[in-house]
């Protein structure tokens, strides 16, 4: 007995998923809760049904699909999962590659006509991206209960709408309420998002963890005057503030070293008039690391320099947080079983952290948890020029398949014959 990943079946589905919210020059844009998105819910749960799985969504747009295990029971399943939603500038494969391929799996599971001793499930999760509403990982979060719901519904987006509103305008709010989904173990296959793999020509990252993560958005108040008359020891610019912020960033993570980053991603003057002095300014810094003492050292840094960096200018100055996550680690005995996995798959591999957050490591702290990296060509990322080729694809889509079936053990077999195994890449 063998289960076939049918890799041309999984690339269909994605190339079709893209094309809701795509854009003229590629990629797409599939903002959370946004009509595109409700499109692509709508075509990837009908995907779930078609294969007659159990449907459920809960109360903030998470929706999952169940096979039941051999006895019919559906309690806590081997979940895979991602998300669908993107960034205004996204890719095909960032998050949902995780999702098609978790179906992807379970339809070759159904097509060999092998049972398991679990269930398993596949999960799509709401607003991971934190694109349009913040923070990021926000659907996950709420149903692991490390995100509190009411503050989550109303969280509003850049475009004015709340999270509550936005769920009711596209009809996704579900009945299942927080915490109904319980993995007894959650995998997480993605691309990499960054150049690692691809510079040491390898096949899979076994990811160890995800870097901890603090979004500030600070908010700079000074005095507009004219830019020609007023002498420069006589202004309080809250533009020079807002550079002076930034430049600090980046000296935290030049002095700090790696793993540190940091990133400036938004930055807005007013009255944003070429001959007046800002008045005002607003800018995000997102700050990440893999370790938590030496994150909270960048953040007070950070925060201590924007305070004298605003007095210093005559300006007042507020912070608020937009995210903060602590680092994870994940489960040492599932991310061995992806290491050993590959190994035995014949592919190369090496452990390292994620930079970006990701849906599994709010599942982390609750059950055994781990993700599998494939390359990604250039390191491109949350652009649409995102690219994994599809043997790298069905490379991670093999693993991925492993991995689950050892969580959800495959149905015994008579003394003789073969059990299931898995080939990478064939159609049927």
């Amino acid at each position: 007995m063998s289960i076939r990943i049918d890799t041309d079946r999984l690339m269909a589905r994605i190339f079709e998923l893209g094309k809701i919210g795509g854009l003229p020059n590629g990629g797409c844009k599939r903002l959370a809760l946004s009509e595109e998105d409700k499109a692509g819910r709508a075509l990837v749960t009908g995907w779930f049904q078609a294969l007659g799985l159990e449907v459920h969504s809960d109360v903030i747009g998470n929706t999952w699909a169940i096979r039941p295990n051999k006895f019919g029971n559906t309690e806590r399943p081997v979940v895979m999962g991602s998300h669908i939603d993107t960034v205004g500038t996204g890719g095909l494969y960032d998050g949902n590659l995780g999702v098609l391929a978790g179906l992807e799996v379970i339809e070759s599971l159904i097509d060999a006509g092998v049972e398991t001793e679990r269930p398993v499930a596949v999960a799509f999760f709401t607003n991971e991206e934190g694109a349009r509403f913040q923070p990021d990982m926000m659907g996950s979060g709420v149903a692991q209960g490390e995100l509190d719901l009411a503050e989550m519904l109303a969280s509003v987006g850049i475009d004015g709408m709340s999270v509550s509103e936005a769920l009711d305008a596209i009809d996704a709010r579900g009945d299942e309420p927080v915490g109904a989904l319980t993995p007894s173990a959650y995998v997480e296959l993605h691309i990499e998002q960054g150049p690692v793999l691809e510079v040491e020509d390898l096949d899979i990252g076994v990811v160890t963890g995800v870097q901890g993560i603090s979004w500030s958005e600070f908010t700079i108040s000074g005095q507009a005057c004219h830019a020609g008359t007023t002498p420069m020891a006589m202004r309080h610019d809250a533009g020079v503030v807002a550079v002076g912020i930034a430049l600090e960033a980046r000296a935290i993570a030049q002095e700090f070293g790696t793993p540190q980053v940091a990133t400036v991603g938004r930055m807005h003057f007013a009255p944003d008039l070429v001959n007046v002095v800002p008045e005002e300014a607003r800018l995000t810094v997102d700050l990440r690391n893999t370790y938590e003492e030496v994150l909270k050292k960048a953040e007070a840094r950070l925060f201590a320099k924007a305070q004298a960096l605003a007095e210093a200018e005559g300006c007042t100055i507020r912070r608020q947080s937009l995210a903060r996550f602590e680092p994870v680690a994940f489960d040492p005995d599932l991310v061995e079983s992806v290491a050993q996995g590959a190994a035995e798959l014949g592919f190369k591999s090496r452990r390292m952290p994620s930079g970006a957050g990701h849906d599994a490591q709010m599942f982390a702290p609750h059950c055994p948890s781990a993700m599998i990296f494939v390359p990604s060509k250039e390191g491109i990322s949350h652009n649409i020029n995102e690219y994994t080729a599809p043997d790298q694809i069905a490379k991670g889509v093999a693993l991925l398949a492993k991995v689950v079936l050892a969580q959800a053990g495959p149905e015994q077999t008579l003394p003789g014959t073969q059990q299931p195994a898995i080939a990478q890449g064939a159609t049927s």
